[in-house]
């Protein structure tokens, strides 16, 4: 049995795609490491959702510290600038106890915030008022005309991403990938983060085993029992898909097949995400590994960036 480690204070990023085994890894680490874990999690913010966006459990919570779990009204909207607010002096606390921040999570933008900071480009709401009259492919095209690159820098399918690009581009006159870059190079940070990289084969089976899991702990109900949603809560993967089984429009196997399809998709977007943003050590895993070789490597790479 390994003995906990003294480590430095400075917080730990665990980061990969969904059903990647995050939050498991975290708690190990968490005990080992005396530390206290910090959700990086877009949707796990929020109450009323657990099974929905498969936040820890109630024994995963009883075994380690955990903070920013189901801590939002799901009718509130949330975004970057809002979670480091709330993330920043959690993390100041857990240091002042002496202990190491591990901030978790799978939600890239959220994790920027953090590891660079935010960016101060301009913002006007008028303005985006105003995008918002034009159908997604009018700002999609839009947006290409006036910054060729933002096909492989930003997210196409993501209306908020490529309206928000649109945007700075509008503001500066000039492109926002170069504006973007320029602010990267100038923020670049020091961090210790781990990344964890399935084969896909594998990540997929851990996609399909736990959607089927969902639904057999009662994410029907749950979906059907939620308030009124904020935008930023109502992506959460599941939702729509449930919402459209609840109306009749598609029978529960078509149901866990989109929910399936939609957190691959996902998935890949993140691992593609992570690709970018160097400073994270690879953590390759798959089905052989045991919890506990996985600990104890994850343990090896923090020793080599210590």
């Amino acid at each position: 049995m390994l003995q906990p480690l003294a480590f430095p204070l400075s917080p730990i990023y665990l980061v990969g795609p969904t059903a990647s085994g995050k939050s498991a890894l975290a708690i190990a680490l968490a005990n080992h490491l005396d530390g206290e874990i910090v959700n990086a999690d877009a949707f796990q913010l929020y109450q009323g959702m657990p099974i929905c966006t498969a936040q820890p459990s109630a024994s995963d919570f009883a075994q380690a510290p955990h903070h920013l779990y189901a801590v939002l009204p799901a009718e509130q909207t949330c975004d970057a600038a809002r979670y480091a607010d709330l993330a920043r002096p959690i993390i100041q606390q857990i240091q002042d106890r002496g202990r190491t921040p591990l901030i978790v999570g799978g939600s890239g933008l959220y994790l920027k915030a953090l590891t660079h900071g935010l960016s101060d480009l301009p913002s006007d709401p008028t303005l985006r008022e105003t995008l918002a009259a034009f159908t997604t492919e009018e700002r999609v095209a839009q947006l290409l005309a006036l910054d060729p690159q933002s096909a492989e820098t930003v997210n196409l399918r993501n209306d908020r991403y490529v309206s928000r690009a649109l945007e700075i581009c509008l503001l500066t006159g000039q492109p926002q990938s170069q504006l973007r870059q320029a602010w990267k190079i100038q923020s670049a940070p020091t961090f210790t983060g781990l990344i964890l990289q399935w084969p896909r084969p594998g990540l997929n089976d851990r996609i399909l085993q736990r959607t089927r899991a969902m639904i057999s702990a009662g994410l029907l109900e749950e979906i059907s029992a939620l308030p009124s949603l904020s935008t930023t809560a109502a992506r959460a993967i599941g939702i729509r898909e449930v919402q459209s089984h609840l109306r009749g429009e598609l029978t529960l196997d078509e149901t866990i097949t989109a929910i399936e399809i939609a957190t691959r998709q996902y998935a890949r977007r993140q691992e593609k995400w992570f690709r970018r943003e160097s400073g994270f050590i690879p953590l390759p895993v798959d089905h052989t590994h045991t919890p506990d070789q996985i600990l104890q490597t994850a343990l090896a790479a923090l020793k080599l960036k210590s």
